[in-house]
């Protein structure tokens, strides 16, 4: 499957009233993907499934933050998530992600849940932006992306330690 490597710029919308769903195993690789999720990033389920998620995965997004998701939902807990995911075609879109463990009759951990709601445009300009540049711009300064990783996962955990708050936590504190 050949993925446009060249950025648009352009950002997509989806409605208010839509929901993007998906769904891994545990390893990430898509096992089911609803009908927004695939006109928005402009894929057949056929070019989806099996593929790992992070095909969607926008370069401006810093990877300290799918470090905390992938930390979160592996430790069987839920996280809410700002994202800003890549169409096929190098176009964007923003979502509010809620991202869940699934699991068996047992409780065992067997994929993971994702529902996407369109973001509140306010925080995201105001807080997530700002906040989503400051982590890209220490990440991309650093020699190595191990080093960038993991100054960058620095700063969100000293800000959310200085907060004492997770970061699904931060990210309700920008609602209320």
């Amino acid at each position: 499957m050949k993925q446009n490597n060249s950025l648009t710029g352009v950002e997509q919308f989806f409605e208010e009233n839509e929901l993007i769903v998906s769904k891994t195993d545990l390893k990430g690789k898509l096992t089911y993907c609803n009908d927004v999720f695939l006109r928005l990033a402009g894929y057949t389920e056929q070019e989806c499934l099996g593929q790992p998620h992070s095909m969607i995965r926008h370069p401006d997004m810093p990877r300290c933050i799918f470090g905390l998701l992938w930390e979160t939902i592996q430790d069987g807990r839920e996280i809410f998530a700002y994202v800003m995911n890549r169409c096929k075609n190098g176009d964007h879109y923003w979502v509010n992600a809620h991202v869940t463990p699934s699991r068996d009759g047992s409780g065992n951990i067997v994929g993971y849940h994702s529902n996407r709601r369109v973001p509140d445009r306010n925080i995201l300009d105001s807080a997530i932006i700002p906040l989503y540049r400051d982590l890209l711009k220490e990440e991309q300064r650093h020699s190595n992306r191990k080093s960038g990783l993991e100054a960058s996962t620095g700063m969100i955990t000293g800000m959310l330690s200085e907060r004492n708050v997770e970061y699904d936590e931060f990210v309700a504190s920008l609602h209320a």
